[in-house]
């Protein structure tokens, strides 16, 4: 299984965004390019679509930036995979052979497991804790 480079970058923004979820000031594009190493001319196309499948929200001019529409506990890989490439849960068989019926069977299992699990981990579970707020006596 190969993930796109659009669903890692999206949900490497969107523990950035989870990161600051809690802060008054939203993250501009440049600051989130700069901060995940993703380029800006290509992180503006995952912010639209993460915005249009209800991920983010954003505003415009000085005082703007991006959010998350809802809590990090609330958006799941799950969402995240459908928001850019729902293509990826997906699957095509052809039917017909004599063992078409016991590969669809296996596929169709593959899929409900990659979907329970990916269903299991959201943006919560992708924060790491900063050592900077850790304190060592």
């Amino acid at each position: 299984m190969k993930l796109s480079l659009k669903v890692e970058y999206a949900c490497q923004v969107l523990a950035q965004l989870a990161r600051s979820f809690d802060k008054t000031e939203m993250p501009h594009i440049e600051e989130l390019s700069r901060l995940e190493g993703i380029p800006s001319n290509y992180l503006v196309q995952i912010l639209n679509e993460l915005r249009n499948g209800g991920l983010i929200v954003s505003r415009r001019g000085k005082q703007g930036g991006y959010r998350l529409s809802r809590s990090p506990a609330e958006i799941s890989l799950h969402d995240v995979v459908c928001a850019v490439d729902g293509e990826l849960l997906g699957f095509s068989l052809k039917s017909g052979g004599q063992s078409a019926a016991k590969v669809a069977e296996a596929w169709t299992q593959v899929a409900k497991s990659f979907e329970a699990e990916t269903r299991a981990i959201n943006l919560e579970n992708l924060i790491e804790e900063s050592p900077e707020g850790m304190w060592y006596i």
